[in-house]
C-alpha cells in the first residue's frame, strides 16, 4: 500500500513499519525469534496521483482540493461529452463544498465517464486535525485502515508477523500474500479471532478453549485474525 503524506511532520519517506500495539501484545503472548510489523510505502505529497490513500493535515487539505478544482475547470472549458460534463459538474460541486472527489457520491456510470482522469482526491483521504499531529504513528494506522486495508497475524517459531491485505480479501487470497505455494495448495485456514486470542492468553490457550475455527477458501479475513494455513506442498 502507498500512502502520500501531506503536511504531516515526523513521518519519513520510504518503507514505514505500522507499529500497531496489537502486534506488540501478540508478541508478549507468543514467543518468536522476531517481530515484523506490516509495512506501507510513504510517498511525498508530490506523488498523490500514485498513492492508494492520502494522509493530509486539515491545513493542507484545501491545496489538494484546489488541484482537482483547477483540473475540473480546465476540462469543463473544453466542452466534454454530456456524460463526462455531468460527472464533472457533480465533482465540482463537491470540491466547492470542500469535499474530496471520493466523497462526491458518483454513480458507476458517472465514474465510468471520468475514468480516464486521475484526480488527486479520488481515493481515501484521511484528514488529521491539529491536535493529532503529535502522534504520527496513530495517524498512519488510521490512514491504513481508512484506505481499505487490514492485517492478519501469523505467530510462533521464527516470527510474529502482521501481513497487510485489502479489506474483503478471502483466506485463499491471503495465503498468497505469504507465498504463492500456499494459495496453490490451499486446504483450509485455521483462524482464531484476535479478541479470542487475547482473552485466552495465547494461541495454545485459545485452541484449548475451542476458539480456533476451520475456514475454507471463501472465508473473508477479519482484521488481525490469527491465522495458520494448511496446504499441499
Amino acid at each position: 500500500m502507498k500512502i502520500a503524506v501531506c503536511g504531516i511532520p515526523g513521518i519519513a519517506l520510504g518503507k514505514h513499519n505500522l507499529k500497531d500495539p496489537r502486534l506488540d501484545q501478540a508478541d508478549r503472548l507468543v514467543e518468536a525469534k522476531k517481530k515484523t510489523y506490516a509495512q506501507v510505502d510513504v510517498l511525498a505529497e508530490e506523488a498523490t496521483l500514485d498513492a492508494d490513500a492520502i494522509l493530509v493535515s486539515r491545513e493542507r487539505l484545501p491545496d489538494l482540493i484546489l488541484l482537482d478544482m483547477e483540473f475540473v475547470e480546465t476540462r469543463l472549458g473544453r466542452e466534454p461529452a454530456p456524460a463526462e460534463k455531468a460527472a464533472l459538474v457533480k465533482i465540482q460541486a463537491a470540491l466547492e463544498a470542500e469535499r474530496t472527489v471520493s466523497q462526491a457520491g458518483l454513480t458507476l456510470e458517472e465514474l465510468a465517464a471520468v475514468t480516464a482522469h486521475n484526480f488527486h482526491t479520488n481515493k481515501p483521504v484521511t484528514v488529521a486535525e491539529a491536535g493529532e499531529l503529535e502522534n504520527p504513528e496513530a495517524l498512519m494506522l488510521r490512514a491504513f485502515a481508512e484506505g481499505g486495508y487490514i492485517s492478519f497475524l501469523t505467530v510462533g517459531g521464527k516470527e510474529n508477523r502482521a501481513w497487510p491485505i485489502r479489506k474483503g480479501t478471502t483466506a485463499w487470497e491471503a495465503g498468497g500474500a505469504i507465498h504463492t505455494d500456499i494459495q496453490k495448495g490451499f486446504i483450509r485456514a485455521e483462524i482464531i479471532s484476535f479478541a479470542d486470542f487475547v482473552a485466552a492468553g495465547g494461541e495454545s490457550e485459545a485452541k484449548r478453549a475451542g476458539k480456533q475455527r476451520l475456514e475454507q477458501k471463501q472465508y473473508v479475513m477479519q482484521d488481525y485474525d490469527l491465522t495458520n494455513f494448511r496446504f499441499n506442498k
